[in-house]
């Protein structure tokens, strides 16, 4: 089973995903041949194959940032072709310029237009073939939930309200009624009861989610069933995996301590460091011109400072003043300190604008250069509200054992926050970035921002 940053892709994910690369990369080189014959062999195959490859990043790229390969829910046909014809509409923007640039890649007309409605065609069949293997729920596994509490229920429901879940739900274990159940999978109040399913691997995998594990865990029987092969779980470990968040109700200290993760080595931490330092540098230089108009724009809009310097917790609880441009009215929060709100009056018409497309963070750079912050990691929260997150989130303090960052995992992941409910769903997804920080991951959560940026998702 592929992992990546212990999330787990199935293989059904991946070959639908290469394999529509496939299918546009051997559209054009299909078409080529046919308007070309067998001379492109000999001609110019490098070329050919350079053109065709060039096309289908572009394309898979362009898709990806219309959530063409976010497929949780079933979108209808016709909505997936108007997306597709949007992605492509991009997608023929971007090769424009790349064929200014680079001349000897551009494709002949005749040639890139007819593979263009061939290969949408094709892509359309192909993602209809797929979401019929989707809802069928082919090439899943099968498991069996031990537990029929809230642990139970929260996995059972990323589950089930998926349409591309990897997993199937064949049986519960344990007494009681599922407090979440909505295709009455069949309940059994022993483990023996299931015991020919698991050793002839009808179910492929035990997942142990109980509430409260003291006493009622049969740990006999599980070690017997490890001996011969059955594959078993614990409930946090595979919900980490199945979601990329951890579950931080249901987590205890020991499985913080004895997990892996939650340690940077001094190699790691220094390339994280160079990467922050050249990155924001790159950034401060490539963006100055848009800080230098929103100035202007802030000052000649409404009276007061053009930054805007607040007070933010920072890595091992240092106190820092984090850098932004002003996108409220003066004194905004004469009478304390609230969560933002959607449409907050006292956002300016320019700072809303800003806030969608997270301009007014970046200032923020100059606090990365003074190695404050990091342009990947937990948000900085203010002194106010972490006292008060403390008392009502548990291991609400394991943010702060890394410098908190521009954009973070919980950024391109979760939408805005403004309350402790979503403070705690935020938190999953820090502790799960703070578990496997690595340089790869903040690549991964650099190239997600770019999307979130670009169509203005989740600003307030």
């Amino acid at each position: 089973m592929p992992h990546i940053f212990n999330k787990y892709y199935p293989l059904r994910n991946i070959a639908f995903f290469f394999g529509e690369g496939g299918l546009i990369f051997f559209s054009l080189f299909l078409v080529n041949w046919l308007f070309n014959g067998w001379a492109i062999l000999r001609i110019d195959l490098f070329g050919c194959v350079e053109q065709a490859l060039l096309v289908t990043v572009v394309f898979q790229i362009c898709l990806y940032f219309f959530d063409l390969y976010e497929l949780r829910e079933n979108y209808p046909l016709a909505a997936t072709a108007t997306r597709i014809t949007q992605a492509f509409g991009v997608g023929c923007i971007v090769l424009g310029l790349f064929y200014y640039v680079m001349p000897t890649a551009t494709i002949p007309t005749r040639i890139f237009w007819t593979s263009y409605f061939i290969l949408y065609l094709l892509l359309i069949l192909w993602r209809a073939a797929y979401i019929a293997i989707l809802q069928k729920q082919l090439f899943v596994h099968s498991i069996a939930i031990m537990g029929t509490g809230k642990l139970a229920a929260d996995i059972t429901r990323e589950i089930e309200e998926r349409l591309d879940a990897p997993y199937y739900i064949k049986a519960f274990v344990g007494a009681g009624t599922p407090l979440y159940n909505p295709k009455n999978v069949p309940v059994y109040e022993n483990i023996k009861e299931i015991d020919q399913q698991l050793l002839n691997n009808d179910i492929d995998r035990l997942v142990l989610a109980l509430d409260d594990r003291r006493g009622a865990t049969p740990i006999r029987e599980l070690m017997a069933y490890k001996l011969q092969g059955v594959s078993i779980e614990g409930g946090v470990s595979f919900y980490e995996k199945l979601t990329a968040k951890i579950l931080v109700e249901r987590m205890d200290p020991s499985w913080v301590v004895f997990s892996d993760g939650f340690s940077a080595g001094r190699v790691q931490l220094l390339g994280k460091r160079c990467i922050d330092i050249l990155l924001s540098l790159i950034l401060a230089v490539l963006s100055a011109p848009v800080m230098a108009g929103a100035a202007l724009i802030i000052k000649m809009e409404s009276p007061g400072p053009v930054f805007y310097m607040q007070e933010r917790v920072g890595k091992a609880r240092h106190l820092f003043h984090v850098i932004k441009f002003r996108s409220m009215v003066e004194d905004a929060e004469k009478d304390g300190a609230v969560w933002a709100s959607t449409n907050d009056s006292r956002v300016t018409r320019f700072g809303s604008f800003m806030r969608k497309i997270r301009i007014d963070e970046l200032p923020q750079l100059f606090n990365v250069l003074k190695g404050e912050m990091s342009l990947v990691g937990p948000r900085p929260e203010r002194p106010v509200f972490v006292e008060r997150l403390k008392e009502s989130i548990p291991f609400y303090d394991i943010r702060h054992a890394v410098r908190p960052g521009v954009t973070g995992w919980a950024q391109v992941c979760y939408p805005y926050g403004a309350s402790e409910e979503d403070a705690l769903r935020k938190l999953e997804y820090d502790l799960y970035y703070i578990k496997h920080m690595s340089v790869p991951l903040d690549l991964l959560v650099i190239f997600r921002t770019v999307k979130t940026v670009l169509f203005a998702k989740g600003g307030r």
